[in-house]
């Protein structure tokens, strides 16, 4: 391949995995097996059947898994600290096709992680939003669109690489722009999550006994401080 494709492939593999990770080892196994592309050695292990029977396993429980309002999210939540680093992996593993040396390839697992973690903080904000609407139309729709997004994304990247690098150029600036502007949103979904799951009483209450004596203290107190000031 030649230069733009394998860096369209690498920016991809690292936007993909921030959304849908498995769904993105799916994609890549699945080219290098039937040649689409040619994996650099050091991801000929994507093509391995243990690998993508494993990544098949895990897309079809994340597939019902992120169908759940709350349960998407706790999901998302649990896999910030493996769609990023995956990431970045995959995207300094590909940068191995340019034949680049050791600190270049140290500078793609640095974009790869950001791209990365740009791609996986607009879905998790963006699903803690739509998880504030009690119907689950647009939880459905919003998961089904994520994995079209991701196979989408890397048949674009390999066919068309300079459309996919410039939207994804878009799509950076777009979730730059944007994140700012829902943090209010999504830090009013958090608590209402948080109210919805958590608990909203005290579990060990205090007997009547126990708050009347913590009353009479601070009562005992508040008169002190008067006396005090007097």
């Amino acid at each position: 391949m030649d230069p733009i494709h394998v860096i369209s492939l690498t920016l991809g593999a690292a936007w993909a995995s921030g959304i849908n990770l498995y769904a993105a080892i799916l994609m890549l196994g699945y080219l290098g097996v039937t040649g689409n592309i040619f994996l650099p050695d050091e991801l000929l292990i994507l093509t391995n059947p243990l690998v993508l029977g494993a990544a098949a396993l895990m897309y079809a429980v994340e597939f019902f898994a992120d169908k759940i309002p709350g349960i998407d999210s706790g999901w998302d939540l649990i896999h910030t600290f493996i769609r990023i680093p995956a990431g970045a992996v995959l995207a300094a593993g590909m940068a191995q096709g340019l034949e680049v040396s050791q600190g270049a390839e140290f500078a793609a697992l640095l974009v790869g992680g950001g791209v990365a973690a740009s791609s996986h903080t607009a879905k998790m904000g963006a699903r803690l939003v739509i998880n504030t609407s009690p119907e689950p139309v647009t939880n459905w729709g919003a998961s089904i669109a994520e994995d079209i997004a991701v196979l989408g994304g890397l048949w674009a990247s390999l066919h068309y690489p300079w459309l996919f690098v410039a939207l994804l150029i878009l799509f950076l600036l777009l979730t730059a722009w944007l994140l700012p502007r829902v943090w209010g949103a999504i830090k009013g979904a958090l608590q209402l999550l948080r109210n919805l799951f958590g608990s909203r009483t005290d579990p060990n209450p205090a007997s009547p006994e126990i708050q009347q004596h913590r009353a009479d203290i601070l009562h005992t107190l508040s008169q002190g401080a008067v006396k005090k000031n007097k």
